[in-house]
């Protein structure tokens, strides 16, 4: 199989494998190179007509294109979407993939109910003067002197490059404070140690207010200021970690419902197969998970640029479709006032992959979201609580879009990635999902799961999404993931910075 078309109606088809000019593909031949992943006219396309793939616009032809020609940026135009929204037009009930077990995972049952996937001790900064204190706090805790605690996973910084020179209120302050928030009260951490300088904009004792935080034995704050510099903040602040390890430890891990994992849906270094294989793939997953209770959280918003209007045929009501429709409008006005374009995306590396624009990259994203109904539509890192699918706003940045499902609430991540990513999350694991086999076997020690065996032996999208299933409770029972066993998470925690620095 050299091509692969998706849908009937498409003028398009994708290359399997290069194909030299000449090569018969369905009852034409190909006018020029093309690479694997890219796309062939396969009708004539006049200059202005639409340019379709998995049956939708992916974008308008820049000249007259005919059949057998490379179709890609030199010959495609972006225009920003127009569409006629419908809402709650395809609701797929949860119960056509509903399973008679409930399905269950090794999990850390909190004192509030939530349930953790792993037993991490974070350190949160206020502000990026406060980093390098956390940074020498956290890395006191060596593999060793962590022995006699063996079910703590670690002493976590999380460190930013934001909290001051900013606004002291409006989205961007906002924002941070839900992320320091959610850290804060994640069901991954057994306990947290905040550390902030105590002149910054962003102060610790707002949150506390807002939020509603009381300290105790397992949640501590402290100021450099206050505590009379660095060397001593450090000192201090390893003997508060000390006095919180043997309280952690003595969490142990209890079968619970598959229903308590919130999982982030991510896709970073997409190519042509992402759409096809691995990102339909985790979309039943998803829908496996939401059958038995669960959340799966899809974000990117810039990512679903021109696929919002399949999600908003699956709004549960008009109210949450018109949400979604409220951060596109956002994310336009946000590109063009920061003399920008939605169509920046998809990246260098995304076009060599053969994704050509915004359009075709989102329609393939989007797959991650599965069939069932869109539960949930919410602020970055804002508290996720519906069940079921769910959408989260956030840019296309993985560790930005990340740092906020994970504040949200989400206990485990999926990432699916068709170049190669080496990225991975504490405190919760991510799981990585290759697009196509070659990637995959040149990546093995990086990538969880080979979803090419969809395009190259034929495995059904089913069997692989039930495979990434059960690997969400494998590793949500605290097998690690690839990503883990490289150490991978320290240096992705990134607050997504909104608004003017000042």
């Amino acid at each position: 199989m050299d091509t692969v078309r998706l849908d009937p109606s498409d003028n398009v088809v994708t290359a399997t494998r290069a194909l030299d000019a000449g090569h018969a593909v369905e009852d034409i031949r190909t006018t020029a190179l093309i690479p694997s992943g890219h796309k062939i006219a396969t009708q004539p396309i006049r200059a202005g007509a639409p340019v379709r793939k998995y049956a939708q616009l992916i974008g308008y032809a820049a000249t007259d294109i005919a059949p057998g020609d490379h179709v890609h940026t030199h010959n495609v135009a972006f225009r920003n979407t127009s569409a006629d929204y419908e809402f709650s037009t395809d609701l797929r009930p949860v119960e056509a993939v509903h399973q008679d077990r409930q399905d269950t995972f090794l999990g850390y049952r909190r004192e509030n109910g939530r349930v953790g996937t792993r037993n991490y001790i974070a350190i949160v900064t206020s502000v990026n003067c406060s980093a390098t204190a956390a940074r020498m706090i956290a890395d006191h805790f060596t593999p060793e002197r962590l022995a006699p605690y063996p079910n703590v996973d670690g002493v976590a910084a999380f460190v930013h490059g934001t909290g001051c020179g900013m606004a002291g209120d409006g989205d961007g302050f906002e924002a941070l404070q839900r992320v320091m928030w959610g850290y804060a009260r994640h069901p991954n951490h057994a306990a947290v140690l905040m550390v902030g300088l105590g002149c910054e904009m962003n102060q610790i004792d707002w949150l506390l207010e807002a939020y509603g935080l009381k300290q105790g034995p397992t949640f501590q704050t402290m100021n450099i200021q206050n505590v009379a510099g660095l060397r001593r903040t450090v000192q201090m602040g390893i003997e508060k970690i000390e006095a919180m390890l043997p309280i952690a430890n003595l969490a142990t891990r209890t079968p619970c419902p598959a229903s308590e994992l919130t999982v982030a849906l991510q896709c970073g270094g997409s190519d042509a197969w992402s759409g096809i294989t691995a990102n339909p793939a985790l979309g039943y997953a998803v829908d496996l998970l939401t059958a038995q209770g669960g959340t799966g959280v899809l974000a990117e918003t810039p990512e679903i640029y021109g696929a919002e209007h399949l999600l908003t045929r699956r709004a549960i009501d008009r109210a949450t479709g018109e949400k979604l429709i409220g951060l596109i409008k956002w994310w336009e006005d946000y590109t063009a006032r920061n003399r920008g374009s939605m169509d920046n995306n998809p990246s260098p590396g995304n076009k060599k992959g053969g994704l050509t624009t915004i359009l075709e990259k989102s329609l393939g994203a989007a797959a991650k979201g599965g069939t069932t109904p869109l539960n949930g539509v919410y602020k970055y890192a804002e508290e996720v609580t519906a069940k079921g699918f769910t959408f989260m706003d956030s840019p296309g940045y993985d560790p930005a879009s990340v740092t906020g499902q994970i504040a949200g609430g989400c206990n485990l991540v999926c990432f699916t990635t068709g170049r190669g990513s080496a990225f991975g999350s504490k405190p919760a694991p991510t799981i990585k999902l290759a697009t196509n086999s070659e990637m995959a076997r040149r990546m093995s020690e990086d990538m969880d799961i080979d979803c090419g065996t969809i395009l190259s032996d034929g495995v059904s999208v089913e069997e692989k999404g039930r495979e990434i299933y059960e690997t969400f409770l494998r590793v949500a029972s605290g097998a690690p993931s690839k990503s883990e066993a490289q150490g991978l998470g320290d240096y992705e925690f990134v607050p997504w910075q909104i608004g003017a620095v000042m």
